[in-house]
């Protein structure tokens, strides 16, 4: 098995991980732990990183692979990518900016800018977990 058929599958798990250290944090940063709330957002950060890392990887070395699904699906699959696309371009600096705020001890500002960073980070995450489960999974 080669990189471009393995990748994928990589990338999709990293990004349920990190989705699942989103959810911990958010849930430990809403019950007062913030030391776990900490911990878990670390984790999102970097298992986002790797994600990322593989990702470019990934499309640099693999040929385009072209979406099967037909009729109605189709439309539906081209918002979701385009939707997550977008977003996730425009997540990336937010990113940046929540957790140099959070590094810096900045916690006036740092939870005004994650009130926004948070739901495009989930929206990313889950509409990349669908968007990989229609390409490789159900219309295949």
């Amino acid at each position: 098995m080669n990189a471009a058929n393995t990748l994928p599958h990589v990338t999709a798990g990293l990004n349920a991980l990190a989705l699942c250290f989103l959810l911990a944090g958010f849930t430990f940063i809403r019950s007062g732990r913030r030391d776990l709330h900490k911990r878990a957002m670390v984790g999102a950060v970097a298992t986002s990183g790797l994600f990322l890392a593989f990702y470019v990887l990934y499309h640099f070395a693999a040929p385009i692979f072209v979406f099967r699904g037909a009729g109605m699906v189709r439309p539906v699959y081209y918002a979701l990518l385009i939707s997550h696309v977008v977003l996730a371009a425009a997540v990336t600096p937010m990113i940046g900016l929540t957790l140099l705020r959070a590094l810096k001890g900045n916690f006036e500002t740092h939870p005004k800018i994650a009130r926004w960073t948070l739901p495009v980070w989930l929206y990313v995450s889950v509409t990349g977990i669908v968007v990989y489960l229609m390409l490789y999974h159900i219309y295949i």
